[in-house]
């Protein structure tokens, strides 16, 4: 898991720093650039907040599979009790 949020974070990190270079490189005047910044900085948040909708879903999920796996267990040790 670390990992991945490792490489999410570089990733996400990465695509903020692209962004922000290119809009403050660009040939625009200082409202338009920033009106820029703002949207490109919304829609990263959107993005962000996607990932991490996604992963509350996948620990769910995780959730659900080891709590059935517990029920099991348990289930085999009051057979055996």
């Amino acid at each position: 898991m670390s990992k991945v949020g490792s490489f999410l974070g570089v990733a996400i990190a990465s695509v903020a720093i692209g962004a922000v270079a290119g809009l403050l490189l660009a040939p625009d005047d200082g409202v338009h650039t920033r009106r820029k910044i703002v949207k490109q900085g919304k829609k990263l948040i959107g993005a962000v907040n996607d990932h991490i909708d996604e992963g509350k879903e996948t620990l769910e999920d995780m959730k659900d599979v080891l709590q059935k796996q517990l029920d099991r267990v348990n289930k085999k040790i009051e057979e055996f009790a």
